[in-house]
């Protein structure tokens, strides 16, 4: 593992970006965001995604320097079309158009689809909530196919995130995010790489059987990852794909096609004003009196310190990670200088830069 001080990781990765032609306003869109992602704990969802970006890039299925456009504006009812451009401005861009009609109207659906990989979707939520507004997020993935269906044996959609955001004066919002699988993805990748066993229960191989080899979802021949608590996750996947797929996107997921790298993201949101709704200090004070309430519960043997509410965690990573260094495994640097070479920046520039050479 190296552990590469954030003042050093900042400039090698925003080297990387720039290897895309992106604008600087799209290097640091791209650059702050994958780091965030590695800062919160979420790895998977963080500059080891820079290898999979450039594959996509080279093949021509992620678009840099676009923006977001409007498909339909209906007001309070918004279709965007993302241009196969980086998530990570796709997203933020229908999120600041969601926030402005959410606050002059109360509330706001966005359709958003042809999004390049959207990254952590937390992200969104946490930019509605820093507006005041609470937000909904279902999303699906045009990808290779990477989870089976409940009592399935081989995969046939993606990893589905569902995300919800609270913001509540006088505390950090609560941020839910996760994917419909039981665990995302690249955390099978990071353990791939790391040379680690994934937990029982988790996927299954390319003959459907019970596997703990990350290597399944990683290299062919290709398992699947099964979704969390069995029918519940599967269900919730399949709304997903339904709604920021099929209605959001007018893209699902239905062929075997493993040729194309990119990764499509489809994302119904729904974005409300508290204030809309009536009282928005009797709504924060009740929320806030639950969470007292949960939290108060005594910790279970195996468990240390108070019981945590969604978006803790990452803000604890952050603070540890943002003071010590951001781990990244050996071979997924060694991924991202290989990349760096594709887009003709050099690796050895990056590995300066980030203090490795």
């Amino acid at each position: 593992m190296h552990s590469i001080p954030l003042q050093r990781l900042n400039p090698a990765i925003r080297l990387v970006v720039r290897g895309f032609g992106s604008s600087e306003q799209e290097v640091e869109a791209v650059a702050s965001n994958l780091i965030e992602a590695n800062l919160t704990g979420h790895d998977s969802h963080g500059i080891g995604m820079l290898p999979p970006y450039v594959e996509a890039f080279l093949q021509g299925g992620l678009k840099p320097n676009a923006h977001v456009s409007t498909v339909l504006d209906g007001g309070t009812l918004l279709r965007l079309d993302g241009n196969a451009g980086f998530g990570q401005v796709i997203g933020h861009e229908a999120m600041d158009l969601a926030i402005g009609r959410a606050r002059q109207h109360g509330s706001c659906i966005v359709a958003l689809g042809n999004a390049h990989h959207l990254g952590r979707i937390g992200a969104w939520a946490e930019q509605a909530a820093a507006a005041g507004l609470v937000s909904l997020h279902l999303v699906n993935v045009v990808s290779r196919a990477i989870v089976a269906p409940h009592g399935g044996a081989d995969a046939r959609f993606g990893t589905n995130p569902f995300c919800a955001g609270v913001p509540l004066a006088g505390r950090p919002p609560v941020i839910l995010d996760f994917a419909t699988s039981v665990i995302a993805q690249g955390k099978t990748r990071v353990a791939h790489n790391k040379g680690e066993l994934i937990a029982e229960g988790c996927l299954i191989d390319d003959q459907g059987r019970a596997s703990r080899e990350p290597r399944f979802t990683v290299v062919p021949p290709f398992g699947a990852l099964l979704t969390f608590g069995a029918h519940k996750g599967y269900g919730l996947a399949l709304m997903c794909e339904l709604l920021g797929g099929a209605l959001a996107a007018g893209m699902t997921t239905r062929d075997d096609d493993t040729s194309k790298r990119r990764i499509l993201n489809g994302m119904f949101s729904v974005l409300l004003d508290p204030q809309a709704l009536g009282d928005r200090a009797a709504f924060e004070a009740e929320a806030m009196a639950f969470l007292k309430w949960v939290q108060a519960s005594p910790p279970r043997e195996g468990f240390d310190g108070p019981v945590q509410v969604a978006g803790d965690a990452e803000r604890a990573s952050k603070a540890l990670r943002s003071a010590e260094g951001v781990p990244v495994d050996r071979t997924t640097w060694t991924a991202i200088l290989a990349a760096a070479d594709k887009l003709g920046v050099g690796a050895r520039r990056v590995d300066e830069a980030a203090g490795r050479a």
